[in-house]
């Protein structure tokens, strides 16, 4: 049984960072490409797509977070890695991993295989 579990989220104030982690059992990680998604949390929010990284290491991002997000994987531990910097509070969300299939030409989702439970993330000003 595969799961996946996020952590590292928390609630710090404008202008700092986070390192979230993904961590997966039950299978390698080389098998997939993994995508970091986040929600904000009110009624109706959808989910987005925020990073993704290939099981070759190629990575791709929202334009809103290129130049402070980065994606990383360490296939040794078995998990993938989002280093936050330069966080506002725009960017309070529950941060959500993916095992699953995309395009990276155009950073959409197709299908999921295994998500994680969430973090949150809380940015003061």
């Amino acid at each position: 049984q595969v799961r996946v579990v996020e952590s590292g989220g928390g609630s710090v104030q404008a202008g700092e960072s986070l390192r979230l982690s993904c961590a997966v059992s039950g299978s390698s990680i080389t098998r997939y490409t993994m995508g970091w998604f986040r929600e904000a949390p009110a009624p109706g929010n959808q989910r987005d797509l925020v990073a993704l990284i290939g099981s070759k290491g190629d990575s791709s991002y929202a334009d809103y977070v290129k130049g402070r997000f980065t994606v990383s994987r360490g296939n040794a531990e078995n998990t993938a890695y989002l280093q936050m910097n330069s966080l506002n509070p725009e960017d309070t969300a529950i941060y959500y991993c993916n095992l699953g299939h995309y395009d990276f030409g155009s950073l959409r989702f197709i299908a999921s295989e295994y998500w994680g439970q969430g973090t949150l993330v809380t940015v003061s000003s």
